[in-house]
């Protein structure tokens, strides 16, 4: 998708809703799709997967992993079979391994070819191509992995994978799950033990699913950081896993449910990992009534069914160390605190200047354009709510900047409104949530 193809773009103007009713399943969870994927592509044997996520981005995975000698097939909505070739089984890809729009491929893919004794060139959309892979390129090249990037940084980027790799202790100089995975599945195929340090805990769907498919993995707490050790060269065994519902798509609907009069929605299935939970407990602080319903666990992951009720929510500081369980719900938060009443304070996320945009530039944006009153700071947005009431909605369309995130939390703020709000491009949403404007459509009673 070029930023420069604008004859392509579909634009769609989101209007004020009634209430969101009934009972909805969102997508699964981009996460653990992904990983699901390239876990059972480095296993030896069958993983079968339900509830995989169909989007863009996990497709990608799927075709760079096939492009790498793993059979994929598709069986049917959600369900899918690899045949792994097992750690260190993955072949030199005959072509350029075209990531789209997904910066979580990229990054690990980075890290499971880096011990490959392989040559591989990663490409990506224009979205992609202008995010920073310094912070993996840093680790990976100390366990013996050669890289030339683009200036900058960023894709196009070859890839000389280590013959043999060195296993490294790593510090995390700031928090990032996908960095942190980058340099765990390195270390799958190294001898010896790699060892990630985390001063601040991040998702750890890596760790929960590492240790599922039988790798010698283990944490601890020392002097108040996150210990995470990996003993290599891993042997995985393939799986059966039913990846839960993602919350980062649950929370476009949970935010429009509280903020839309009359609104009593249950979303089911949605994973509820502590470390990605983070949002519900934000929009818990600010007076939503959100409940947990048949609390259970799947594939080592806490899911529940959310109940969400229409409330009057009231402005909040959002606790800095709460970043990294909602770094991608963001965007929907600043839409809900825009109706709120009184003032939302976030800080320390200058992690959303480097995501698929500039996503507290761009939010600021498009939130003053619908009419909302918005301060941005180096590190996050000062938001005045309107007290409940409707955004104004604006005129011109809003510009999405090929982010899917930025797309789907104004169309939020366009039911949440009196007169709509128009995005730009709704495309881009499909790299994460296909199926988000049927259901939408779907669940807003006129």
């Amino acid at each position: 998708m070029s930023a420069n193809n604008t004859s392509m773009m579909k634009p769609r103007r989101f209007l004020p809703s009634g209430p969101l009713q009934g009972r909805i399943r969102v997508p699964g969870d981009k996460s653990i799709s992904h990983r699901s994927l390239m876990f059972g592509a480095l296993a030896v044997g069958e993983t079968r997967i339900t509830g995989l996520l169909e989007g863009e981005d996990v497709l990608a995975t799927a075709a760079a992993l096939r492009a790498m000698g793993a059979t994929i097939h598709r069986e049917g909505e959600g369900r899918w079979s690899v045949k792994g070739v097992g750690v260190g089984g993955l072949l030199q890809p005959e072509g350029a391994l075209d990531m789209g729009n997904s910066g979580t491929s990229t990054r690990l893919f980075l890290g499971i070819l880096a011990s490959h004794p392989l040559t591989a060139t990663f490409i990506g959309d224009a979205s992609l191509s202008a995010r920073p892979m310094g912070r993996v390129i840093e680790p990976l090249s100390q366990m013996g992995a050669q890289f030339t990037p683009s200036p900058g940084g960023t894709l196009p980027l070859m890839l000389k994978g280590a013959n043999p790799a060195v296993p490294i202790s790593y510090r995390l100089p700031v928090a990032s799950a996908q960095v942190k995975s980058a340099i765990l599945l390195a270390g799958l195929n190294t001898a010896g033990i790699t060892t990630v340090i985390e001063p601040v805990p991040t998702r750890d769907h890596t760790e929960r699913m590492l240790k599922g498919f039988g790798a010698d993995l283990w944490v601890e707490e020392e002097n108040g950081e996150r210990v995470i050790r990996l003993r290599g060269e891993a042997e995985l065994r393939p799986q059966m896993i039913d990846v839960p519902g993602d919350p980062s798509s649950a929370a476009f609907f949970a935010v429009a449910a509280l903020l839309i009069p009359g609104s009593d929605l249950v979303i089911e299935n949605v994973g509820l990992n502590p470390t990605r939970a983070g949002l519900f407990d934000v929009l818990r602080q600010m007076g939503g009534d959100i409940e947990e319903m048949d609390q259970r666990i799947i594939g080592g992951e806490p899911v529940a069914d959310l109940r969400v009720r229409h409330s009057v929510l009231r402005g909040v500081e959002v606790d800095p160390a709460i970043a990294p369980s909602m770094i991608d719900e963001f965007p929907v938060l600043f839409v809900a605190a825009s109706l709120a009443n009184g003032r939302t304070v976030t800080t320390g996320l200058e992690e959303l200047r480097v995501k698929e945009s500039d996503r507290l530039a761009v939010m600021a944006e498009a939130l003053r354009n619908a009419g909302a009153r918005i301060e941005e700071r180096a590190d996050g947005l000062v938001i005045e709510g309107t007290g409940g009431d409707p955004l104004p909605g604006g005129e011109g369309a809003i510009a999405t900047h090929l982010d899917h995130r930025i797309a789907m939390s104004m169309a939020v703020a366009g039911l949440a409104s009196k007169a709509g709000v128009e995005v730009d491009d709704t495309r881009p949403i499909a790299t994460s949530f296909p199926s988000f404007e049927a259901l939408l459509d779907g669940a807003a009673r006129p």
